[in-house]
């Protein structure tokens, strides 16, 4: 394979020379998931509290989880999320989520991705965790209306909150031959309870303790904070005089997409909400990495992967045929 490759993704059509992007869902959309997911996931009629609908969801996890895939070398930059970092299997990174809180639940991704060439076969792309929100049954009334709202907000554009204070939500994206799906990006947003918002500085403090010095920092005339670790694939930070200073980027929000370029490493975004009445403090945090060039790699070996089995499935099929097909009456 070679660098320049054909890609159609969920959400538009983006082909670059040398990279991959992956497309995101907007935030009322990333709500519209999340209810779908909790109902079919808790299917069994009648009322029930959160913490019933999660039991229900969730199955048997157990915590901590049990990480088998190779850890990150010490002598490497940190790449993870809570504990999700790229190279993960579909599995692992979802019990690790599941592990950081009781009431999160789990749902594929169907709805966005790279949309590469499966020849029928079905990959798993991601996942998204929601909190699982307490079950009430509806009227009909009440489900139209809902419909109603949802439809209203998609063709205005209208961002719907779909985390409430104290709540945090995942997109962790994979990619790999069916059963051997990996992570390749993962993002999280955690909101803050309510008077009890940690200052924009110490939420600075706490996330270049654990990353280390950024690349990049910008603070906006809001209050909102955003900062970046950006490394070349050896590992090496990117810094203002290197020529993958503006190249390398990341994406925080876990509703965004990924960019995967061979040319870049690991990469690591933060954005700090703060709030309004003080922009001192925050309202919420996200944090979202990536292993671009190792993205890259998975993605274009997983598609040449599919190509062969296809090619190999093809020739089997042409092989049995010339033994068994009916010759033509001619």
């Amino acid at each position: 394979m070679t660098t320049t490759m054909r890609i159609f993704l969920g959400c538009a059509v983006l082909i670059a020379a040398g990279a991959l992007n992956g497309c995101g869902s907007d935030k009322s959309s990333a709500a519209g998931n999340s209810a779908r997911a909790t109902s079919s996931a808790s299917a069994a009629a009648g009322n029930a509290t959160a913490a019933e609908v999660a039991e229900e969801a969730r199955g048997k996890v157990k915590c901590p989880a049990r990480v088998k895939s190779a850890a990150r070398d010490p002598q490497a930059p940190a790449d993870d999320v809570v504990g999700v970092r790229p190279g993960m299997s579909y599995e692992e990174a979802a019990n690790v989520v599941m592990c950081t809180h009781d009431l999160l639940v789990v749902s594929p991704e169907t709805s966005r991705g790279f949309r590469i060439e499966t020849f029928g076969q079905k990959l798993r792309q991601g996942f998204n965790a929601r909190f699982a929100a307490d079950r009430v049954q509806k009227t009909s009334k009440q489900i139209m209306q809902e419909m109603q709202d949802r439809a209203m907000a998609r063709s205005s554009n209208r961002v719907t909150q779909d985390v409430q204070p104290g709540q945090s939500k995942w997109y962790v994206a994979t990619i790999g031959i069916p059963g051997e799906e990996r992570v390749i990006s993962a993002a999280r947003e955690e909101w803050f309870e309510a008077d009890r918002n940690p200052s924009i500085a110490s939420v600075e403090q706490a996330l270049m303790k654990k990353y280390g010095a950024p690349t990049d920092r910008r603070q906006a005339r809001d209050g909102d904070s955003d900062l970046r670790w950006a490394y070349d694939p050896l590992g090496r930070l990117i810094t203002e005089t290197s020529p993958l200073f503006h190249q390398c980027n990341g994406t925080a929000d876990p509703d965004g997409g990924s960019n995967f370029s061979p040319d870049c490493g690991v990469v690591v975004a933060a954005h700090i909400r703060a709030l309004r009445d003080n922009p001192q403090l925050s309202q919420y945090l996200q944090v979202g990495v990536v292993d671009q060039a190792a993205g890259y790699e998975q993605l274009t070996a997983t598609e040449e992967a599919l190509r062969s089995s296809e090619m190999q499935r093809r020739a089997a099929q042409v092989e049995a045929a010339d033994k068994n097909a009916d010759a033509p009456i001619l």
